[in-house]
């Protein structure tokens, strides 16, 4: 986990979703070829997580899979800067906490199962089709009054 890291929540969510789910060997690949700022980030995260499973848990680092990774807002810093005829306008600085849960491949996370479609069932069940809506009449003209 990384704590109030200098960047939006919301740029590094749209780098967090390209490995949640994937491989840690793979999910260094994609990170490591993501051209945003907060891959950078997110692969120092990554690579303490992979390291804490290998020193604590006796776990190898290029089995592992990532189950979760997701970023919470952290607090605003919150600055003004000078502008013209003497005021000021407000700078808002964002701040992020990254967090990335790795599993082992055994206890990994399946994709759910697809729904499957329910079979047609015989015709007497169903619905019966509605009736197209009526047309409206164009409101009649007014007469004018000879005068």
């Amino acid at each position: 986990m990384a704590k109030w890291v200098r960047m939006s929540p919301r740029k590094a969510r749209l780098v967090t979703e390209h490995i949640r789910g994937r491989s840690v060997p793979e999910a260094r690949t994609v990170l490591a070829f993501t051209p945003r700022a907060a891959a950078r980030e997110i692969e120092k995260v990554l690579r303490s997580a992979v390291a804490n499973a290998e020193a604590n848990h006796n776990l190898r680092g290029d089995e592992l899979v990532v189950s979760s990774a997701f970023v919470d807002e952290g607090p605003v810093i919150k600055r003004f800067r000078a502008r013209a005829r003497g005021r000021g306008v407000r700078i808002q600085k964002p701040t992020c906490h990254i967090t990335v849960t790795r599993v082992a491949p055994e206890r990994a996370p399946e994709p759910a199962p697809k729904a499957e479609e329910p079979e047609p069932k015989a015709a007497a069940n169903k619905p019966a089709a509605k009736k197209p809506a009526a047309k409206r009449k164009a409101p009649a003209k007014k007469k004018e009054a000879k005068a």
